[in-house]
């Protein structure tokens, strides 16, 4: 264990080159899906919140079905559609980071929608008759959601990266793990170890959770000051 770690610690400080692209490729994926799926996600949970009307509930429940879907069931929906037999073959995505922040914007999303649908729930009836009162129209009475909501979005968007940048069994499945293409920490802290390159895997693993650390303290600094 002791030589593991010292393996590890040498392979951070020589700034190796497979784990710098094994890094590279996480950030690109982990960034590119959670930002999409805060943008996609925060209007729909603010509508989903804020609006009233026949078939909310539905949508609602539908929303949280899809935010705890199995990430190997995802990965198969993506494989078999971008697959040598699927509807989107002639798009050549498999195995490439395009698809893997597919899959992960689809299993993200839901968790943004669900997160800011249950905050904006409970405010929107005491803003909606503040809007009322100051005449505002669709559009400022959105923006008005949209202002009482920053907190909740950067929360909304922690969640988002937390997501994506620990999961394995989509991203495995339609990126394949492939050595300097589609490899991310997750899926190479599972190859290596499996290989028994402990060294490698404890490696990415220290990094892994630095890297949340870090996401973390700066959302969270960063909420402070705006909650002042």
């Amino acid at each position: 264990m002791g030589a593991s770690l010292e393996k590890a610690a040498a392979l951070i400080l020589s700034a190796d080159r497979e784990l710098l692209s094994i890094l590279l490729t996480t950030a690109r994926v982990s960034l590119t899906s959670s930002v999409i799926a805060l943008l996609l996600g925060v209007p729909i949970g603010i509508w989903l919140g804020a609006c009233r009307f026949r078939g909310r509930a539905v949508l609602v429940v539908l929303n949280r079905t899809l935010t705890g879907m199995p990430p190997v069931v995802c990965g198969l929906l993506f494989y078999l559609l971008f697959s040598g037999v699927g509807p989107f073959r002639h798009l050549h995505l498999l195995f490439t980071v395009p698809v893997m922040v597919l899959a992960q914007v689809v299993l993200i999303t839901p968790i943004v929608i669900g997160s800011m649908e249950t905050y904006v729930y409970e405010i929107a009836p005491a803003l909606r008759e503040t809007a009322r009162g100051l005449g505002f129209g669709a559009g400022k009475r959105f923006l008005l959601l949209m202002n009482e909501c920053v907190y909740p979005i950067l929360s909304a968007y922690l969640l988002a990266f937390s997501r994506a940048i620990a999961e394995v069994g989509a991203v495995s499945m339609v990126g394949g793990a492939i050595a300097w293409k589609t490899n991310v920490m997750t899926t190479a802290i599972m190859q290596y170890t499996n290989r028994g390159n402990f060294s490698l895997g404890i490696a990415l693993g220290l990094i892994l959770m630095c890297l949340s650390l870090l996401v973390n303290a700066a959302l969270s600094l960063l909420q402070r000051r705006l909650s002042r």
